[in-house]
């Protein structure tokens, strides 16, 4: 009877045992499952109030309502949006800390200064956000009544005609260069450190053009305190049908926009990349989300991450040219 009862506590103990190692491989899978398991993180590289940062807050919000999470937007401004950039880069590969990047943090600023990242190695595609066309613009009382004016006057006197931007490499200045240099002209690039004293000197007529990001712009034109002259889309934007198309208005060559996307940290895993970009594709089919890009005049993209990852080596490959042909410096 004794060594009946010793067999039987035998026997429990090594169910007990087993239950034991079964429910510490178990645990484990189980919780790399529930994804996500802490608050995301949303890194913006620029300062909050801007475009960017209101990007950053509605997609954010979106993608954690969809993956019953919560996210926060951490403002990481600095070294031509590479800070932000660089911290995502060596963050976990878990998929809770995100970077809201784009054109300058993947294909602008690493061509023009030292990256200590790869834009096409150190992150994971999540999806793109969507894209902006520039739009030229000028002061309201300018002489300039069409982009054909604006050309005119630039061959009429080399260095005369200057237009401003956010600084050295921003897509300001890069549509700049890339318009005079399609149109075989000379215009004065006047590069300002960030903010908005680009556009305040614009409205005061101390600079004459601005080629602007539809995201910064579009607020002032529906305000009426600037004029369009041209704006790079395929077609007229609804919001603006009285303003041509850089194509409509003589130059079809011009095909620039800016774009915003969502990264990941390199070697992220797969289901939890996968998980992020279904969220983002179901954020911007959100009418709110829609609603709201449009009003800063963002056409929203799929989402989906294997278009992203396709169209980053091109884009990197293109705005690089476009620096080293035009010899652009960093501040």
């Amino acid at each position: 009877m004794n060594g009946q009862k010793t067999a039987n506590r035998r026997t429990l103990l090594a169910s007990a045992l087993c239950g034991a190692v079964l429910t510490s491989w178990g645990l484990p899978a189980l919780a790399q499952n529930q994804f996500p398991s802490k608050t995301m993180s949303f890194v913006v590289p620029y300062p909050a109030g801007g475009a960017n940062d209101m990007l950053g807050r509605l997609i954010g919000q979106k993608m954690a309502e969809t993956l019953n999470g919560t996210a926060m937007v951490d403002n990481k401004p600095g070294a031509a949006a590479m800070l932000g950039a660089s911290a995502v880069a060596r963050a976990p590969a878990d998929g809770h800390t995100l970077l809201i990047g784009g054109l300058a943090t993947h294909a602008a600023s690493p061509n023009m200064l030292k990256a200590d990242y790869d834009p096409l190695k150190d992150f994971e595609s999540v999806g793109m956000i969507g894209s902006a066309p520039i739009i030229a613009i000028t002061f309201n009382e300018s002489p300039y009544k069409t982009l054909k004016d604006v050309v005119d006057a630039a061959r009429k006197d080399p260095k005369g005609v200057m237009y401003g931007s956010s600084g050295n490499g921003s897509p300001l200045h890069l549509a700049g260069e890339l318009f005079t240099s399609q149109n075989k002209i000379d215009m004065t690039h006047v590069p300002y450190k960030g903010g908005n004293a680009h556009i305040m000197d614009l409205i005061g007529g101390r600079v004459p053009v601005i080629f602007d990001t539809a995201t910064n712009c579009v607020p002032l034109l529906k305000s009426g305190k600037v004029r369009a002259l041209a704006v790079g889309a395929p077609a007229r934007l609804a919001d603006f049908p009285n303003i041509p198309t850089f194509a409509e208005a003589g130059y079809p060559q011009f095909d620039f926009s800016a774009w915003y996307a969502v990264f990941a940290p390199a070697k992220t895993p797969k289901d939890v990349v996968t998980k992020l970009s279904s969220a983002l594709s179901t954020a911007l089919k959100n009418p709110d989300v829609v609603a709201k890009l449009a009003g800063v005049g963002v056409t929203p993209a799929n989402g989906d991450a294997a278009t992203l990852a396709k169209f980053l080596p091109g884009e990197h490959e293109r705005i690089g040219r476009l620096i080293r042909t035009a010899n652009i410096k960093p501040d």
